[in-house]
């Protein structure tokens, strides 16, 4: 018999949110780990957070969030709140039930502000380093990594010289009018001014050169 396409609305879920998570998913291991460098910094968010007052986004919850959202490289916060309504795996990660509101994004990043300025974050990442350092998962042994070049959102008219204020626009358009060629240019005279970060490469001789941002990998 044939099965209807059809949706009815439920009054109660009786399947938790610990029960949709496989048992051998990856993100139950790291979770485990962030919860016990979370437990360990218990203090320090006492410190932050006034005794009264309206209850805040939880320390623990907004750097699980923060902690996908480098995991999963997610753009933007707004993003990460967008996931964060529909994304069941996620809601487990961070610790928020079914029905939980998810936070305003200006709300989040304000929070997110708070704990940098406190240096939350480094003192999250040395309890991890901790961890590993107890489990012997670190070595000091020596190895070399290649590296790949990421091409840059900037165009090789913003490579400018660092000394020279910016042309004004010859033709009445908004962009300047630039005539590079023949001008010798380096990262060390010239940089990008819609890109201060990015730099002059190029991965072999007689290959063009490109601004990119280096990557290791």
């Amino acid at each position: 018999m044939r099965g209807q396409d059809t949706q009815q609305g439920a009054l109660f879920s009786y399947v938790s949110l610990e029960e949709r998570i496989p048992a051998d998913h990856p993100l139950r291991a790291i979770r485990a780990m962030a919860d016990r460098a979370l437990r360990a910094l218990s203090p320090l968010f006492d410190k932050l957070y006034a005794p009264s007052g309206r209850d805040s986004i939880p320390p623990e919850r907004l750097l699980r969030a923060l902690l996908l959202q480098v995991l999963f490289t997610i753009r933007s916060e707004r993003q990460l709140m967008e996931q964060l309504h529909y994304n069941l795996l996620f809601r487990w990660f961070v610790n928020l039930n079914i029905d939980d509101a998810v936070w305003d994004v200006t709300v989040f990043t304000k929070n997110r502000d708070r704990l940098l300025e406190g240096d939350v974050a480094q003192a999250f990442f040395d309890q991890v380093l901790a961890q590993a350092r107890a489990g012997h998962l670190l070595s000091d042994d020596h190895f070399t990594v290649d590296g790949t070049l990421i091409e840059a959102w900037a165009s090789h008219k913003s490579f400018k010289r660092k000394d020279e204020p910016p042309a004004p626009p010859a033709d009445g358009s908004r962009n300047p009018t630039v005539d590079f060629k023949k001008e010798k240019r380096s990262n060390a005279t010239h940089e990008s001014t819609t890109d201060p970060d990015c730099r002059l490469f190029k991965k072999s001789e007689g290959a063009a050169a490109q601004l990119c941002t280096w990557a290791m990998c």
